[in-house]
Formats: C-alpha cells, structure tokens, sequence
C-alpha cells in the first residue's frame, strides 16, 4: 500500500498555490512582443530553447508534491486551450494563477461557492463582449502570424502567404526543411501519406522519388494475391503504352513480379499501400476514387479481381512517391466534389470535437487538391525547436482567427471588458480584476509601467512605446483564442476553490529512508 499525505484548509491551499506561482513565474516571462526566451533541459540533459508558454509549463515538474499537484493542474488548462484553439496556452496559465491570488484574498471571509458562481457569470458576460467587439479577420492574416510568431515579420510574411495560397480554409501544414531555408511550398494536389514500396520503382534518381506522367489509378480495398488477378490491367497498360498507379495492398510475390516487369522495362507501375484500418480508412479511399475518378475494388462489397474491367479504373495528370508521402495531381475537381467541400466547410464552422476538426480539415485538404507546406529551417536543431514551436502557433493562431474573428491583442480586449461590465458580486469582481493581468504581464515584460489607456481599443505598443489603435497597427490576438484561454482558465481555477483538502503519495527523500 501506498502511504499518503493528507494537508487542509489554509495550509493545503498555500502549498498548492506556491505550486502554481512558480509555473507561473516561468511560463509568463514569454508572454507579448517583448516577452523573454527560456532555457530548459530535456529528460536526456539536452539544453532548449523556447518562447512556447505550453512547451515551458510541460517541462515543470516541482520537487514538493503539494506544490506539483498546483502546477499540474495549471498545466491542464493550458493543455485543453492548445486543444481548442492552437495557441494561448500562457494567457491561460496567467489568468488561472491571478484569479485564485484574488479570490485567495477573500476566500475565509466569503463563501466560495458564491465565489465560484460570481466567476462563471462574469466569464459569460466578458465572453459576450469579446464577442460584441470581434471583426473579421479580412486582410489582417500577416498581422496574426507575425504577432503568434513573437513579431518576426519575415515568418508571418511566409505563414501568410501559405494561407493565401490555399484560401481561408486554413490547410497548412508545417514540416522541417530538409536544406535548412524556411519557405512555402504549395502542393498542387493530393497529399497522400504512403511512400515507396520498393527503390526499384524510383524513376528520377536525383530526387529519389518514382514520377508517373497521366497514370491510369487503381484502387483496391482488398488484398491482391496473385499476378492473375490483375493479368488484365497489366496487358491493357502494356499494349496502350500507359502507366499504372495502385493503391491497394499487395502480397510479396505480386510486389516481386511487378518489379522485375519494371526494371525490364516491360510496364512503367508504381504501388503503395492502401491507408491503415481504421475509422478515416473508406473516408480516404473514397475521396481518393472522386478525385481521380477510380471505382474502389472490394471483393467483401461483390467486386471479383479476377474480372476487372478497365472501366475501374481512373486518371490523374501526375504521381509523384517519394520514401514516405505521395502527391496525386489532379487537373480539375468535379461539381460533386465542389459539393461536398462546401459542406465541409459548413461543418467546420459549427462546434465540434478537436478530433473532428482534424478529420474535417485534412478531407477539405485531400479534396480541395491543394495543401500549404511551411517547410522550417535552422542552423541548428536548438534553433530549429524554437522556431517550429513559434511557427506552429502561429498556423492554430491564424487559423482561430479566421474561424471567429479577431479582437485587440496586447490584453487590450480583456481589459476593455473589465472596465465597460459591471460587477454583479464578489466572484465577478474578482473575475474582473483577474483579467487585467495578462495586459499588465505583457507590459511589465517590456519594462514599461502599466497605465490603463482611456479609450476603448486603444493601447500600448511595447516595441514603439506609443499609445496606438491595437487592431488598425496590426496588434491582435484570435477571438477564439482568448475566449479558450479565459474559459479554461476559470474552470481550473474554481475547481481549485472548492478545493479544502489534498492526498499525496508520501516521497521517499534522497536519503532512501
């Protein structure tokens, strides 16, 4: 059995509030355009640095296991905000923190349930007018990305260009660049995530890739056995002089005899695998087959391979399958597929899952044939961590911001709030008073003083000093995410109130007793 460690009242909530100071502390130092770079060690010793709030708070375990308990329940407000929206992950975490050091304040003179419902209602009202106060987004994506890369305009400059490129369905990906320049590349075509089966079936040596110009395209749901079964699209495509592209499983001695033919010269083929089971396997094969105009062949639905007609088959302008991805190209979309795009996107404007978005998001990109890659580069792999934490954040931050709109960033949005609602109650005075210190972080972070502008909209540039409109200078944070950020936030925090008592595992100390 486990021995525990039980702490009450007061004494329980000072260790866990010291818990969530000290993350604090570390996380927020990042937070706005002068916010500060923090050097961590990884489990193997290896020095990072980053600016990511949720990358710092992820690598925060504390020694006490009071305090710890406080930092990891910190930490999950961060993790559901990165969830929701991609990005506000130290907003979150400082706005937890300030809303129990003020209601910390008056917790043993008040009833913290009123507390707690105090705070759910402000959360409401001050969403509400972030709601009221949003605008679209137009043609301020630069502003975003430059902002959620911590104001390096030659990366928002590219992140832009990469959601302009693919319009405001936001698909863009980002991967390491392979030659150490940061750019965009735009895939004209379907972005498909099986590479070579076999390095003979490599037709451009340079690249290491296999290129099949106008291929005939075979889908297969089910398992190719034996050279027979497809004996009838081999002579078809050997007799017109065309190119075969499949997709579908094969077994190693069809795979064998497929490649020999190859490197005879006897038929130009290319195979890869079919996608892996699962729920997304028939969505995939299906988008697949309307792109390319291919009918999927399943024996367990009727279909019989050994009867094939060339009808099955599909086409595409170009297959190009290098070691792990394969990029269909497709001259033109069918009105079918139009159709079902603009009901994806209907879809993606609802409230939906995190997990169905993805779904969601990745079909529009197979579909629409078009996917951005910010391919990121460095001089180093320290370099490189840092620079695809800000890259990434800034991809969920401009995405966020196209969803629901945009609002004054700076802290400007929250403080605005707290000064035009008024408080009904104890918990939405401390709620209000709690959303002023993510604008006070970010100043105190630029060494400035902290004065409360008098017009709405209106404040501080940490990287100029002047009074200015927060969204005319480009100054703005994604509706979406400072409402995830807010909401997540409370919800930790008033769970942590209601809080009177904590259980412990008991740590053996360094002495081995």
């Amino acid at each position: 059995m486990i021995v525990k460690n039980l702490n009450f009242g007061f004494e329980a909530r000072d260790q866990v509030f010291k818990g969530i100071e000290k993350l604090t502390s570390a996380v927020s130092s990042t937070l706005g355009a002068s916010g500060k770079c923090v050097i961590l060690e990884d489990a193997q010793g290896n020095p990072m640095i980053t600016k990511d709030g949720v990358t710092v708070a992820d690598s925060i375990f504390l020694r006490d296991p009071v305090e710890n308990i406080g930092a990891t329940l910190i930490k999950e407000a961060a993790r559901k905000t990165v969830r929701e929206a991609g990005d506000g992950t130290t907003t979150a975490t400082i706005l937890a923190h300030a809303i129990l050091k003020e209601a910390y304040q008056h917790l043993d003179k008040s009833n913290s349930r009123e507390i707690k419902e105090g705070i759910i209602s402000a959360v409401e009202k001050v969403v509400e007018y972030l709601k009221s106060v949003s605008v679209p987004v137009d043609d301020r994506i630069k502003e975003i990305a430059t902002i959620s890369t911590n104001n390096d305009k030659k990366l928002g400059e590219l992140i832009a260009e990469a959601f302009t490129a693919v319009g405001n369905t936001g698909v863009v990906i980002m991967e390491p660049s392979t030659l150490g320049n940061t750019e965009v590349e735009v895939v004209e075509g379907v972005e498909y995530d099986k590479g070579l089966l076999n390095q003979n079936f490599i037709t451009n040596k340079e690249q290491g890739t296999c290129e099949l110009e106008n291929p005939l395209v075979m889908i297969v749901d089910s398992k190719i056995e034996s050279i027979r079964q497809i004996q009838t699209v081999l002579e078809h495509v050997i007799k017109t002089n065309k190119s075969l592209f499949i997709i579908g499983q094969v077994e190693p001695p069809v795979l064998s005899s497929l490649v020999m033919n190859k490197m005879k010269g006897n038929i130009k083929i290319n195979i890869v695998d079919p996608p892996v089971f699962g729920i997304r396997r028939k969505e995939i094969l299906e988008d697949l087959s309307l792109l390319t105009n291919a009918q999927i062949i399943n024996e367990n639905l009727g279909d019989d391979l050994n009867t094939i007609e060339i009808d099955y088959l599909g086409t595409c302008s170009k297959v190009t399958t290098g070691a792990d991805q394969t990029i269909i190209q497709v001259e033109s979309i069918s009105d079918e597929i139009k159709n079902i795009i603009s009901d994806i996107k209907k879809k993606l404007t609802k409230k939906l899952q995190p997990n169905e978005v993805v779904g969601y998001e990745h079909r529009l990109a197979r579909l629409s044939a078009k996917v951005a890659v910010v391919k990121v580069g460095a001089n180093s792999d320290i370099e490189l961590k840092e620079k695809q934490d800000r890259v990434e954040d800034a991809i969920c931050a401009t995405k966020a911001a196209i969803k629901e709109g945009i609002v004054p960033g700076g802290g400007i949005a929250l403080l605005n709030a707290a000064l035009n609602i008024d408080e009904a109650n104890l918990g939405e005075e401390i709620l209000l008073k709690a959303v002023l210190y993510p604008f006070k972080t970010i100043l105190e972070n630029a060494g400035i003083t902290p004065t409360t502008p008098s017009k709405t909209g209106v404040g501080i540039n940490v990287v100029t000093g002047n009074m200015v409109n927060m969204i005319d200078n480009g100054i703005i944070d994604p509706l979406l995410v400072t409402k995830s950020a807010l909401t997540n936030a409370a919800s930790v925090a008033t769970t942590i109130l209601s809080t009177d008592c904590v259980i412990n595992n008991m740590r053996v100390d360094e002495s081995g007793r």
